[in-house]
């Protein structure tokens, strides 16, 4: 499982660092101690919903995360149908949640070097929405920080989306995608 981001307190809490922030929420739900250095990046190993997992979270900044996902789906022998990639999504409105097992990388940067770097399309993506700006800087806009009235919903957006993890390592890709893909934080407020 790898969750997408750039490393450093200047990103910690940024859109674009959605996929480290699910990944952290997984591994303390877990006990999953994220304190190992390797992969340019850090992990933990454990059992996360009865599945022995490794959790990553690469130091490459986001748009060279093929080179850490690279060298641990490696260096594990992990099968592409068996690796989660967690990233923001500017295409999804915030508080919405997509999984999909194949595709593109979808003008998403640090996917479109796993693709390229890893040499398949078949993995599993956990897509985050994080909204579009109405126009403006679109780099701006992932690197900024939540707005206010969306940090109120963000624990229970990454309760949701570790609950989405929780159910593809238990039931698969298939079922998850039924549960979760019509999710809407905002229809539930």
């Amino acid at each position: 499982m790898v969750g997408l981001g750039n490393p450093g307190t200047k990103y910690a809490a940024t859109r674009h660092n959605i996929g480290f922030m699910v990944a952290e929420h997984v591994a303390a739900s877990h006990n999953i101690s994220l304190k190992k250095k390797g992969y340019q990046g850090v992990y933990g190993v454990g059992r996360a919903a009865t599945q022995e997992t490794t959790i990553l979270l690469p130091h490459t900044f986001m748009n060279c995360s093929g080179a850490s996902v690279k060298a641990a789906y490696k260096s594990l022998g992990v099968s592409s149908g068996d690796l989660i990639v967690i990233s923001d999504d500017l295409d999804l409105p915030f508080g919405r949640l997509r999984i999909k097992t194949a595709g593109g990388h979808g003008g998403h940067n640090g996917l479109r070097d796993i693709v390229a770097v890893v040499g398949c399309k078949d993995f599993i993506r956990l897509r985050i929405g994080i909204g579009r700006p109405e126009r403006g800087d679109v780099t701006g806009h992932v690197l900024s920080r939540f707005a206010t009235d969306e940090q109120k919903l963000l624990p229970q957006l990454l309760d949701t989306a570790v609950a989405a993890v929780e159910k593809i390592l238990v039931n698969g890709a298939t079922e998850a995608m039924n549960a979760f893909n019509n999710y809407n934080l905002l229809a539930e407020q």
